[in-house]
């Protein structure tokens, strides 16, 4: 309800009160001749006024549920950020180390293939018989496994 974001609480208290006030004169006060003559009027505003304020009043304790419940969202989504930043530290503690890893092994598959191409430099002459020699299918294969 946008009126309860408005006023204060105090008010849809003293509506409640004040439509009760009114709702018991009208019925116990009737008997007064000055009163008995503005008892309808005074029954009606006095009961409009507290269904009003019980109106009101239920929608303030619906509010005051729901804020306690997007508190509690509240303190919930917090307490995961927090956990969330620390897998955040570990998840990019991981990355730099499988990447390391990674270009260690590949550093050493560029030097074993630079060292075994000076054993075939002879076969790749012009003239010479081209073919793939089985140390290279091998580098390659080891190269495409995952790291361990």
């Amino acid at each position: 309800m946008w009126i309860i974001s408005f006023l204060p609480d105090w008010v849809f208290h003293a509506i409640t009160f004040a439509g009760v006030l009114g709702t018991v004169a009208g019925f116990v006060l009737g008997m007064i001749p000055v009163i008995k003559t503005y008892i309808i009027p005074i029954r009606v505003i006095s009961i409009l006024l507290l269904s009003i304020g019980l109106y009101l009043e239920g929608g303030l304790a619906d509010y005051a549920v729901w804020e306690a419940k997007v508190k509690e969202v509240e303190a919930k989504l917090a307490e995961a950020e927090l956990k969330s930043a620390k897998e955040n530290t570990k998840i990019v503690t991981k990355v730099i180390t499988k990447t390391q890893i990674v270009r260690t092994r590949g550093e050493n598959i560029v030097k074993y293939i630079d060292r075994e191409i000076v054993k075939y430099d002879t076969k790749f002459a012009p003239g010479g018989q081209c073919e793939i020699p089985k140390d290279f299918i091998k580098a390659l294969n080891d190269a495409a496994e995952q790291p361990k």
